[in-house]
């Protein structure tokens, strides 16, 4: 009997629609293209009402429902909370905009928002009976998982591009993986993680190449919409890498649709990349289903320097249907937005949500947002795991304190 309940039904390739079988382990489908879990949305409905979920524990395992997990005793916990809007009034006024919100995902375990998909992905694993797993990293997605396997007894294996946060990679191992620095790219740690599936025993558990990740990542979409009382807003600024969250939050608001939830307006999605690496940017702009590889890829926002995303039509797809759009900013940009919204609200965003915040404003200004368009930005992780600025200025204690020229600059 199950313990948790679970309307999954099958997986389904993205692509293809070829359906396979759920509570078997799998990777890609033959197509070489992600799966997405499917459910018995009728049922699902029918076991579960807003009422009931408000009642429960504010975390992301609230939507259990909307989950794949069968057992208990396979949710793998380390505190996931739900993670809160913060409103922006000050820097609203400054752009005479109508409310601006950040979704502050860096409230979760580890930090970062890796945590939803890898929770589900590591739960899912235990469930399934999977003892090692590996995955190439940018940093915030190798600390989740090391933390959930540590968790849940399964062993891992890191491999992180060599210029990767040095916070990061120590997080990665101290979490009890076996990090390894490569001297290229994400994709090209992906590469060693899938030519050594075979050798090493390992499940591949790069972005988007197993199905649970999406699963977890759709609980922001689920939780977005419950936090703003079942109406969603009018457009999400998300960062956007291997992509996962954006996809997931759209698969979230199709089946609250599907059961009633909410009705048929969507947010305007808009996929954030640097400019420095923006093949998801190029290729919407060229009216393109697939994206090509950015060669060359460089940005500080080391999240989203992903050069080639798995999911890259799911991602284009979801901006697409909800007419939003993609949009790139430069590293300046960031480290402006980043420094701002610090000053200007007290808030210290991460690389990659800095890089939402200049879209935004860039997106104002040329007519692509409306002022009166309420809008949420996504922050993926606290800006405590980046490096900061050097900062402070000496006081010597031997001398009388100069209190007049304390304020100098």
């Amino acid at each position: 009997m199950n313990e948790v309940p679970t309307f999954v039904t099958h997986l389904e390739c993205s692509l293809t629609g070829e359906r396979y079988e759920a509570d078997r382990v799998h990777n890609l489908s033959r197509a070489g293209k992600p799966l997405l879990v499917r459910y018995d949305l009728e049922a699902l409905g029918r076991a579960v009402d807003k009422e009931t979920l408000a009642r429960r524990a504010p975390e992301f395992w609230r939507y259990r429902e909307f989950l794949p997990i069968r057992r208990s005793e396979n949710v793998v916990r380390l505190g996931e909370v739900m993670t809160p809007l913060i409103d922006l009034p000050r820097i609203a006024g400054r752009l005479s905009a109508r409310e601006i919100l950040v979704k502050d995902e860096g409230r979760l375990p580890t930090g970062s928002f890796k945590a939803r998909g890898l929770a589900l992905a590591v739960s899912m694993a235990k469930e399934l009976g999977i003892t090692r797993m590996a995955m190439p990293t940018n940093g915030n997605a190798g600390a989740a998982l090391a933390a959930y396997c540590s968790r849940a007894g399964i062993e891992t294996f890191v491999f992180c591009p060599d210029d990767t946060p040095p916070i990061n990679v120590s997080e990665i191992a101290l979490q009890g993986a076996e990090t390894w620095l490569a001297n290229g790219l994400i994709d090209d740690c992906g590469r060693v993680v899938g030519g050594g599936v075979e050798q090493m025993g390992w499940f591949d558990t790069s972005t988007l190449k197993e199905p649970y990740r999406i699963e977890g990542k759709k609980t922001m979409g689920l939780e977005l919409a419950e936090q703003l009382g079942w109406q969603l807003p009018d457009v999400i600024f998300y960062p956007t890498g291997g992509g996962t969250g954006l996809i997931g939050m759209w698969k979230a608001f199709d089946e609250l649709a599907a059961i009633g939830w909410i009705g048929d307006e969507r947010p305007r999605m808009v996929a954030v990349q640097a400019a420095g690496c923006a093949p998801i940017v190029r290729a919407f702009e060229a009216g393109e289903e697939f994206a090509e590889r950015w060669e060359g890829a460089t940005t500080y926002a080391a999240g989203i320097r992903v050069p080639a995303a798995v999911g890259d039509f799911l991602i284009l797809r979801a901006v697409r249907d909800s007419d939003g759009f993609a949009i790139a900013v430069d590293d300046t940009a960031i480290a402006e937005a980043l420094a701002e919204m610090a000053r200007v609200e007290g808030l210290l965003l991460c690389p990659e949500g800095a890089a939402t915040y200049a879209a935004y404003k860039q997106a104002l200004a040329d007519g692509r947002v409306a002022p009166d368009e309420r809008a949420v930005l996504f922050n993926c992780a606290t800006g405590l795991k980046y490096p900061l600025p050097e900062a402070g200025r000496r006081l010597d204690l031997g001398r009388p304190v100069n209190y007049a020229a304390l304020g100098a600059a």
